[in-house]
């Protein structure tokens, strides 16, 4: 069943109560063989510019989550992939927006990956993710990876 785009969320103080929703997106979690994740960084002029985060994006309505990872994995990334298990959801209040984040575990099923949007790309190490500055709702799932869980 396709999920909606937005959700009503709890106001903040000084919000008005017909204009809150939360933002749902989407996140890959892509592990390679020799064991580093895949990330990517935010372009310059956009929402949390020039910092590192698990490829993505925003669902739109009628997606499901994961045609929505698929979806933006592909126009990011140029290649396909195989969405599996939900590792994490986390709820973030911006000053601006709630932000609904959900990463799933993804596979590389064909194509070769290439930066469609000229953002930077790495492959990481799990103990040097903590090298890259990432927005805070990634925070835990990093600690976690780090953890080796």
């Amino acid at each position: 069943m396709p999920r909606p785009r937005h959700h009503r969320a709890p106001p903040r103080r000084g919000w008005d109560i017909a204009t809150v929703v939360v933002i749902d997106v989407t996140a890959a979690v892509v592990r390679d063989r020799a064991g580093r994740y895949l990330i990517t960084r935010r372009l310059p002029n956009t929402h949390l510019a020039g910092l590192w985060e698990f490829p993505g994006g925003k669902c739109d309505a009628g997606e499901t989550l994961e045609e929505c990872l698929r979806r933006e994995l592909h126009e990011e990334l140029g290649a396909e992939f195989a969405v599996g298990e939900k590792i994490d959801a986390v709820v973030w209040r911006y000053p601006e927006k709630i932000v609904a984040l959900h990463f799933f575990r993804c596979t590389l099923v064909a194509g070769a990956i290439e930066p469609r949007a000229a953002q930077a790309l790495a492959w990481v190490e799990p103990e040097r993710l903590a090298d890259y500055d990432f927005p805070p709702p990634d925070q835990a799932l990093i600690a976690r990876l780090r953890a080796g869980i």
